[in-house]
């Protein structure tokens, strides 16, 4: 079975599902679609399954266009029916992994998929999970509930873990364009996810096994929290010694080897980066271990709402004002530049901390035109000289490269900036107050 189901899957006309149509599932099913092969995608949400199918994207990285283009072809469709898995030769589950409010993995979503995978599974059939998550979850929960139907992992079925890569809004690293890792259970799985995945990925990684595998997901974004954590507590440090952070960490940069510039910011947001890490900590906890430098940096950057919110007080007390009753504007709610997603975003807190103080605020975001927090539906306000004028403070939390910031600096009575994106802006003669106060602050 496995030397005649690996040449079927490099040559032969394949079926590839994808469970879990997101910011993962659905460029992962356009690729697909793109190389020649049939792509069916399988989600629980009709409203997304009816979009997809009639050509509208929900997600940014695929345009309405690029989605047109693959469904002209017959060869992407979506639908909620899980029973046609088995249609399937090879199966992607993209679902999501979040955590609980105890910090604890949530894979309630793997296991449905699972579950699905399962009953429909056939012999010959190809398995991968792509969903960020603890490493061992691939043997320890999928592989069980794929075993149910006493198929033989590596003869009659094969399982892999690839962990996703996704960069939203990256306009340079793209799905198929991203090297992909991939680990299986056995040599052969291995062998088998390498010979579907090759045909629609550029550089395909192999690794020894599918723990291996879901430990570079969880290194890349460990590697990524803890540097911004470093970065932002040189910030708090450089802020008490009365020295501006971006231009130390601009000199330091500079240096050709042994640097790698990372850059302070009002925290961390995103599915990946201030989740991922927390898989391996509640990993090694069962474990008896004590993730430490870990859990420090997601201490480190829990606080930086908090830092900002802080700036905030202050600048306003030094022009007289308090925050209670001042109308604050913020200035982006995504959690990174030009996308729309909200997840983690750092200012939601730096909303919820300031209204907690008795602000009135307000926010611009051209990609976020509606948010609910704390229950209420808040909506995008214009951005407005009007808007600039009448505010006591404007908060800029996201740095998206659409917004007129010389007009921000001009408009406005005080800037709070967390992303130092108004520091080409300066005239040079004292408008900056501070590395984060950059106009209005203290004389």
């Amino acid at each position: 079975m496995a030397d005649s189901s690996l040449e079927h899957f490099r040559s032969g006309d394949l079926t590839v599902g994808v469970v879990g149509l997101g910011y993962v599932g659905l460029p992962l099913l356009v690729e697909i679609a793109r190389s020649g092969l049939k792509a069916v995608g399988f989600d629980v949400n009709e409203e997304v399954v009816e979009g997809i199918d009639r050509g509208a994207s929900h997600i940014d990285d695929v345009t309405e266009e690029e989605l047109a283009e693959v469904l002209a072809t017959g060869r992407l469709e979506a639908m909620t029916d899980m029973a046609r898995l088995s249609e399937c030769d090879a199966i992607s589950i993209s679902v999501p992994t979040p955590l609980s409010k105890t910090q604890d993995p949530d894979v309630s979503f793997v296991i449905a998929a699972s579950e699905a995978v399962a009953a429909a599974l056939r012999p010959g059939q190809l398995v991968v999970l792509e969903s960020t998550t603890y490493p061992g979850t691939t043997r320890e929960v999928l592989l069980p509930a794929l075993e149910r139907k006493g198929f033989a992992v590596g003869k009659d079925f094969f399982l892999c873990f690839s962990p996703e890569r996704v960069d939203p809004g990256n306009d340079v690293w793209k799905t198929k364009n991203t090297p992909k890792v991939i680990g299986g259970v056995t040599p052969a799985c291995t062998a088998a996810g390498l010979a579907v995945y090759e045909r629609f990925i550029d550089t395909m990684v192999p690794v020894s096994s599918t723990e291996a595998a879901e430990m570079v997901k969880i290194l890349e974004n460990t590697f990524r929290a803890v540097n911004i954590a470093l970065v932002n507590e040189v910030a708090l440090i450089a802020d008490r010694l009365e020295v501006d952070v971006w231009e130390v960490i601009e000199a330091a940069g500079t240096k050709p080897f042994g640097f790698m510039k990372f850059t302070p910011g009002p925290g961390l947001g995103g599915h990946c980066i201030p989740v991922d890490p927390h898989y391996l900590a509640w990993k090694m906890r069962t474990l008896n271990y004590r993730t430490r430098l870990i859990e420090l940096a997601s201490e480190i950057n829990a606080e930086m709402p908090e830092f900002v919110v802080g700036k905030v007080r202050a600048a306003l007390n030094a022009r007289g004002k308090a925050v209670n009753g001042a109308q604050i504007l913020v200035l982006g709610v995504a959690y990174k530049k030009d996308v729309n997603d909200v997840r983690e975003s750092p200012a939601l807190d730096i909303i919820r901390l300031l209204a907690a103080d008795g602000a009135l605020v307000d926010y611009h975001d051209p990609f976020v035109p509606e948010l609910t927090e704390d229950g209420a539906q808040l909506a995008s306000v214009p951005l407005t000289d009007q808007a600039l004028e009448g505010a006591d403070a404007v908060v800029i939390v996201t740095d998206h490269t659409g917004v007129d910031y010389a007009s921000v600096l001009r408009r406005s009575a005080l800037v709070v900036d967390s992303r130092h994106v108004t520091a080409a802006l300066l005239d040079g003669t004292g408008s900056r107050a501070g590395a984060w106060i950059v106009k209005g602050g203290p004389e």
